[in-house]
């Protein structure tokens, strides 16, 4: 009796696994390599740039795995590629899920691609387990994201026109590259999607940070991408002759950069929080060894989940300026070139994604993206959420950028399991 119990539950825990579908680490690791040959580089990363002959070969690979999954396929207007896979009840909004395949120059073989492939290896699984979801499925992967979100602010409605004419890491604009994709400038207003198109988003990432790496997490539970604001600072002394000048009577605008710069990791570090700020750029004018440089420009950026904090420390930077501006006789100007607002996850995504992990037996931490995705776009329009699994040593866009097998499984099964859980939710 006691054998016929033991035997019943073994049949029934058997038949629980099998209902649960789990990542293939191989399968995986083998797509990986095998898409890290398009545009590979004799570091051992890739340079697979957005719209270069090897993003569009790589794209093409994406595809045929994409069709030999059953998805059907297709390009919207702006280049983005979308696979469909239909749902019980076709008339639901879709859940979508995804990420990017192209990289920075010089880049890794992981980051986006984990994501994109991940998505894939879900509809494999869904196959193998022949389980049909009451939502239709679309796996997405947008294009250029690396070159500043431009397929999922295309699939959202808010790629700027003024950014078709920018130009891109290829060589080629904005506009030239989506044609090359076989996308439709003309068009572009077609790819965009209204809010309430999607149940939800997800999407799966390598972390680009070495906080799950260092702790052992498994999996990163995203709270929200960090907003993102930039400036240009232009600080205008007084060029004169090196060799002349005494030092008290210069007007150094390299000395007032250099105070500043220090200024600005101050004011990012006198209060708590994670919030970041970085000088990533400065050039001195006229640039000759015997000149004081009468001008500096220099870059800033500070990124926080919080737009407020953003503002007070950019506020205590400026007043930290003012004292530099009368120390050194220059002055300071900042110009904002660019801002994107912080892009809280859907707390109800985030309690799914900890559950999914939790029943896999995954350990998970609460963390925020440092790094912009397209997921905070797709955040604008949907309930979107994020998975973050481990980088090696928190290597990201560099050649030794790695994530295990295992830790690929690993969130393509927490990506899987949190989709069939929505699948069962109602969040509008």
């Amino acid at each position: 009796m006691k054998l016929l119990i033991v035997v019943l539950l073994s049949l029934s825990i058997s038949g629980i696994a099998q209902k649960i579908p789990q990542g293939n680490p191989k399968r995986m690791e083998d797509r990986i390599l095998a898409l890290g040959r398009f545009g590979a580089n004799p570091e051992g990363g890739v340079s697979r740039v957005a719209y270069s002959e090897a993003d569009i070969a790589g794209r093409a690979y994406v595809m045929g795995l994409m069709k030999n999954a059953g998805l059907e396929v297709h390009l919207d207007a702006a280049g983005n590629i979308i696979g469909r896979r239909a749902g019980k009840d076709n008339k639901l909004a879709p859940i979508a899920f995804g990420s990017h395949i192209d990289s920075v120059p010089g880049g890794g073989n992981y980051d986006g691609d984990v994501g994109s492939l991940g998505a894939i290896e879900c509809i494999e699984l869904l196959n193998e387990g022949k389980i049909t979801t009451q939502h239709p499925l679309e796996v997405i992967i947008f294009q250029n994201e690396e070159g500043g979100l431009i397929g999922s602010e295309a699939l959202c409605g808010i790629l700027p026109a003024t950014s078709l004419d920018l130009v891109s890491n290829s060589g080629k604009t904005i506009r030239q590259g989506i044609a090359e994709l076989g996308g439709n400038v003309e068009k572009l207003s077609e790819a965009a999607r209204k809010k309430g198109y999607y149940h939800a988003f997800l999407e799966l990432h390598i972390e680009q940070g070495g906080i799950l790496d260092k702790k052992g997490i498994n999996i990163g539970v995203v709270e929200g991408i960090v907003g993102i604001n930039q400036w240009s600072v232009t600080i205008t002394g007084k060029g004169n002759h090196a060799g002349t000048t005494p030092m008290d009577q210069r007007q150094d605008a390299m000395v007032a950069a250099a105070k500043l710069t220090l200024a600005i990791n101050r004011a990012a570090t006198s209060v708590p929080g994670r919030q970041v700020a970085t000088v990533g750029r400065i050039q001195a004018f006229p640039g000759a060894p015997n000149v004081i440089p009468g001008k500096v420009i220099m870059t800033l950026e500070i990124r926080d989940l919080s737009h407020e904090k953003i503002l007070s420390v950019f506020a205590e930077i400026q007043s930290q300026g003012i004292i530099i501006e009368k120390e050194t006789g220059t002055t300071i100007a900042y110009t904002l070139t660019n801002e994107n607002l912080p892009a809280p996850t859907d707390p109800r995504i985030q309690s799914l994604v900890a559950a999914a992990a939790k029943e896999l037996g995954l350990t998970t931490q609460l963390m925020p993206s440092g790094a912009g995705h397209d997921a905070q776009d797709m955040a604008t329009i949907a309930p979107t959420g994020m998975i973050f699994v481990p980088s090696k040593n928190g290597v990201s866009h560099a050649p030794d950028e790695y994530t295990s097998p295992q830790d690929m499984a690993n969130g393509a099964s927490v990506l899987l399991q949190t989709i069939l859980k929505l699948d069962k939710q109602t969040l509008n």
